[in-house]
Parts: C-alpha cells; structure tokens; sequence
C-alpha cells in the first residue's frame, strides 16, 4: 500500500467515529496523476447523491502530456462503496449530524482507494485540549528517549 495523499486537517477539526474504504472512478489522466502524487484533499468532502457516494473538491493535478484529453482538477468523482454501505452512511448522516470527509488517498494492488470517515465537528476547546495531550505526550517520550 503506497500512500499518496493524507488529510491530517480532518483529524485536527473532526472526531473520527468510524472509517470506510472506497475505491474511485477515475479518467486515465486522473490515474496517472494520482500516481505522480498530485493530489490534494484538504478541502474534500463527500456527498450521498441518487444513492451514490460522490466525492466533492478533491484535486488532482494536470497530467503533463495529457494535451486535449486532461481532466478538470476538481470535478466530482464517484466513490464505489457497497449498497448497504452507502444507506448506512446517509443515515448517520441525516440523524447523527456527521460528516464525511476523506482522509487519505493510497495505492493499493494497483487500484486507487480512498479512506472516509464518518466524523463529528470539534469545538476550539476540544482542538485545544487534543493539541495539549499530544505535546504532553511528546514531551514524556521525549524524557522516556532521553533517560533510557
């Protein structure tokens, strides 16, 4: 599994509830730029449209020699989840509140996947208080390195 793209901003902003993984419906272009690692998804979500699963803002670079056949870099892309995922996912949705958003893009047996994640906003405190245990705990391994 090679990974081409992680969205550590989701991690900062959201409480991750459960994970699902997607595959993508990619042009050629799109494919060979995913693998030239030019891809973006910091400011990708995902959307339950016509029971299908789309993914929104995600960008990915212009292939240099694609000339007339290049893609648009932020189009919609359909993700390929199973039926009873995708009902699943709209339910928490609609009754939890909860978002979905990407949280990283990887390579694996040669096929594009997409990790998703159904996840809660947090408030400034919450970013605060993730933000004080992660240095605290930096700072403990950092003594543990250090004396052993």
């Amino acid at each position: 599994m090679k990974v081409i793209a992680t969205n550590r901003k989701a991690r900062h902003d959201y409480f991750i509830e459960t994970t699902y993984e997607a595959g993508i419906v990619l042009k050629g272009t799109e494919i060979k730029s995913v693998r030239a690692a030019k891809v973006n998804i910091s400011d990708a979500y995902v959307l339950i449209r016509n029971e299908e699963a789309v993914i929104m803002n995600m960008h990915i670079g212009k292939y240099e020699h694609g000339n007339q056949f290049n893609h648009d870099e932020t189009r919609s892309r359909k993700l390929l989840l199973h039926k009873k995922e995708i009902i699943k996912i709209f339910n928490k949705i609609t009754r939890d509140s909860l978002t979905c958003v990407p949280l990283q893009v990887y390579i694996e047996k040669g096929l594009c996947k997409v990790e998703i994640a159904l996840a809660k906003g947090k408030k400034n405190y919450d970013k605060r208080q993730s933000l004080k245990e992660k240095d605290s705990n930096r700072r403990l391994s950092k003594v543990l390195k250090n004396n052993f």
